[in-house]
């Protein structure tokens, strides 16, 4: 599994990059290992606000449909518009070409409460994974 040290966790499995005011969301490399081979990114709105812990797009892999949580709570400035004709991005590069939102955080002290890497690899040992 893979984990970057320098990117924050959420415990629904969505990894964080806060540069500034601005936070790049998408889902980890053990979310994607676990859905399998992605086919379709429900890609929000830019400028639709988001609040965390709640839905705020959808992935289809060829297994199933998963929700993805917001891990901050924002506004999206940004969408990665490649992924509705690239959505396999996801799964070849989890952390780079396959974000799926920059979201312009309301409250920055929300990303600082995020999982660090050693505390989201002890969360999926946890989980059996």
């Amino acid at each position: 599994m893979n984990t970057p040290k320098d990117l924050k966790y959420s415990r629904d499995h969505e990894w964080v990059k806060v540069e500034g005011a601005i936070a790049t969301v998408g889902i980890t490399d053990f979310a994607q290992s676990q859905l399998g081979d992605v086919v379709f990114v429900d890609l929000p709105e830019e400028g639709a606000e988001v609040v965390a812990g709640q839905e705020f797009c959808a992935i289809e892999s060829v297994k199933a449909v998963s929700d993805v949580y917001a891990p901050v709570s924002g506004i999206i400035r940004e969408v990665n518009a490649n992924l509705a004709d690239a959505p396999e991005t996801v799964n070849q590069d989890a952390y780079g070409e396959g974000w799926i939102v920059k979201i312009e955080l309301k409250n920055e002290s929300e990303a600082e409460q995020l999982l660090d890497a050693g505390e989201y690899e002890a969360l999926c040992a946890k989980e059996g994974h």
